[in-house]
């Protein structure tokens, strides 16, 4: 009888620790996914920083999947040292949820080579995508639409000129960046 009753006490031990057990494991399972992340924007990652100072790799900065906000100016623009102030705080502010860059043309003038710069400062935008920003309305917001000669494909949408943090965080804004 004793052997019964030590088999009884067993399966009843077992019914209740394999359910503690399970709610374990979920809530670890839970916690480590939402409070565990690495920030994907470290202080040490060179594709969250502000200054450019060699060939950008598009395609790298593409896989974050989060808007890109490519500046080109130079030290010696004053609309481009205007905007300076902001760009900075914006890339620190937004470092996560969207890529802000600044080329210097004055000196890596070879890194504007692949865009369509004209005057500056201009500034590229692409989408989360990694695909060039649509604007509900590129009139109204002053934005220019490339389109590829070749194939008539949307390649480049560019604002020339200076920007505001608020117009900025407007064009973010309309790209989901919040």
């Amino acid at each position: 009888m004793d052997e019964r009753k030590s088999e009884k006490f067993s399966k009843n031990r077992a019914k209740i620790i394999i359910p503690v057990l399970i709610v374990i494991a979920i809530g670890a399972i839970w916690y480590f996914k939402n409070f565990n992340k690495t920030p994907i924007a470290k202080d040490d990652n060179s594709d969250f920083a502000l200054h450019v100072t060699g060939r950008l790799d598009l395609k790298q900065l593409k896989s974050y999947e989060i808007p890109i906000m490519i500046d080109f100016g130079a030290d010696s623009c004053i609309p481009c040292k205007e905007m300076s102030p902001v760009l900075k705080a914006l890339n620190e502010e937004l470092r996560g949820k969207v890529i802000i860059k600044f080329v210097d043309v004055g000196q890596y003038q070879s890194l504007a080579n692949d865009y369509p710069i004209s005057v500056i400062p201009t500034q590229v935008f692409i989408d989360k995508d990694g695909k060039p920003y649509t604007p509900k309305n590129a009139e109204a917001s002053q934005m220019k639409i490339y389109d590829s000669k070749e194939t008539d494909e949307h390649v480049f949408t560019t604002h020339e000129g200076g920007m505001t943090k608020d117009q900025i965080l407007q064009v973010l804004k309309e790209m989901g960046v919040e």
